[in-house]
């Protein structure tokens, strides 16, 4: 199972909004933009990953991994706008490793709503 629909970013104007207006926080595997939005109760999650980081099958890996990662956290996340962009070195990490950084990301962005450990 996936993030439900309520959950995706998936309009390019809102993508150049939160690219725009919001704030970003990164380590080497992921950049995240965050914005918030006053009528949200939940996270909205939107994924970006460039066909740089190869074919059709190694993007889909990498956004299912994100994908879980965040369904895993669904409680823990703060109501923001929150984009996911994979950089190069994902490309070559495990499920698990994927979703180490990205919970590392996360803390840096202060984005869980209590501590995780």
């Amino acid at each position: 199972m996936e993030v439900e629909k309520p959950y995706r970013i998936k309009k390019n104007s809102d993508f150049q909004m939160i690219y725009r207006k919001g704030k970003s926080v990164a380590n080497r595997q992921f950049v995240i933009y965050m914005m918030p939005d006053k009528g949200l109760t939940h996270f909205k999650l939107g994924i970006s990953v460039s066909k740089k980081l190869g074919n059709a099958v190694t993007r889909n890996r990498i956004k299912r991994a994100i994908r879980e990662n965040f369904k895993v956290h669904k409680n823990d996340i703060l109501p923001r706008n929150i984009i996911v962009i994979a950089r190069h070195p994902a490309k070559n990490m495990t499920t698990l490793e994927i979703q180490k950084s990205l919970e590392h990301v996360l803390k840096i962005a202060k984005l869980f709503n209590k501590r995780i450990k």
